[in-house]
């Protein structure tokens, strides 16, 4: 049986649906802080937290677990800066938590949620896997120390990983069931398309004086359905016996706030208004990927990812459900 840790936020639930369609049995880990039961679809969800050992002991004592998928991480670059005490309690202790109860499970194979903010401000783009890993915040920070934790763990338990950074993960669902709902929202995508679902709300443009061509970040975009298919690819490297990896996800094509709000105003039809704001402690000004290991090694393709697309997806599920899952 598969677990997924944070199998009710927005990439697990995603994964889960992909589980339940290749008819893979698993069950969800999660405490709700973040996700939401609604988004678990007909998949089975033990509720308990990472930071709880109990709960996670419990877990392992009622279910046979081969291999772990772990989303249960807090992932806001500016709370991290804010409040690095909770993302290193959360990230990395609640991890530390979840590999000690695999290790005495005896359970040797997981796929880890990682992030393109380990690499930090980039010395070359695109971005390749040996990169060097500087994280310029607590949350890229949190993330690389849990890679070099699954590292040692490696070494001392045989646990094998695979890691997959992911760079901005975006758009919905294609078929309409799932989306991004966060509360509050703090990802490019969905902000612009509030601020043109709802008037009265603006889009907060955080800087606009990096060294880019128009001066805004530019971020690679990537759909969430090609992430869940990467994880989907994780899991059977892993069970055919595959080694410890680190994977990119990410298309190679980098498009800037501007361009992206461009976008969002051609799909949605609205004006979208834009109050330009200060630079968010941070932020690198330029992260793109290059995903030619995961695409030669796992097979690996980016087939949803077009940038318009992924904001219709988004456009339409935020359409569908105006309060979230709360509807």
């Amino acid at each position: 049986m598969i677990l997924v840790v944070g199998g009710a936020g927005y990439i697990g639930s995603h994964v889960c649906k992909a589980l339940r369609r290749a008819r893979e049995e698993h069950v969800i880990f999660d405490n709700l802080e973040k996700g939401h039961e609604r988004a678990t679809g007909r998949s089975n969800i033990f509720f308990g937290d990472l930071r709880d050992r109990v709960s996670i002991d419990r877990l392992f004592s009622e279910f046979e677990i081969d291999l772990v998928m772990h989303f249960a991480s807090y992932i806001e670059v500016g709370e991290s800066v804010k409040s690095p005490s909770q993302y290193y309690r959360n990230n990395v202790g609640g991890t530390l938590n979840l590999l000690e109860a695999m290790a005495r499970a005896k359970v040797d194979k997981l796929v880890f949620s990682s992030t393109a903010a380990v690499y930090g401000e980039p010395v070359e783009v695109p971005i390749t896997e040996s990169h060097p890993k500087n994280p310029t915040n607590p949350y890229g920070q949190s993330k690389l120390m849990v890679e070099q934790m699954l590292g040692d763990f490696g070494h001392a338990y045989g646990m094998r990983s695979v890691c997959l950074r992911y760079f901005n993960a975006a758009g919905a669902d294609p078929d309409g069931a799932l989306g991004e709902d966060h509360r509050p929202e703090t990802h490019l995508i969905p902000r612009l398309l509030l601020a043109a679902r709802d008037s009265g709300i603006n889009f907060k443009l955080f800087g606009t004086d990096y060294d880019t061509p128009d001066g805004t970040c530019v971020r690679d975009f990537v759909h969430v359905a090609d992430i869940a298919s990467a994880h989907m690819l994780a899991m059977e490297h892993l069970k055919s016996g595959g080694e410890s990896k680190a994977y990119n996800l990410g298309t190679g094509d980098g498009f800037s706030v501007r361009e992206v709000l461009e976008v969002a105003r051609e799909v949605t039809g609205k004006e979208i208004p834009v109050i330009e704001e200060e630079r968010r402690p941070g932020d690198p000004a330029r992260l793109v990927a290059s995903s030619e290991l995961i695409q030669k090694e796992l097979g690996w393709k980016h087939e949803n990812s077009d940038l318009k697309s992924m904001v219709e997806n988004a456009w339409n599920w935020m359409l569908e459900y105006p309060e979230g899952y709360d509807r």
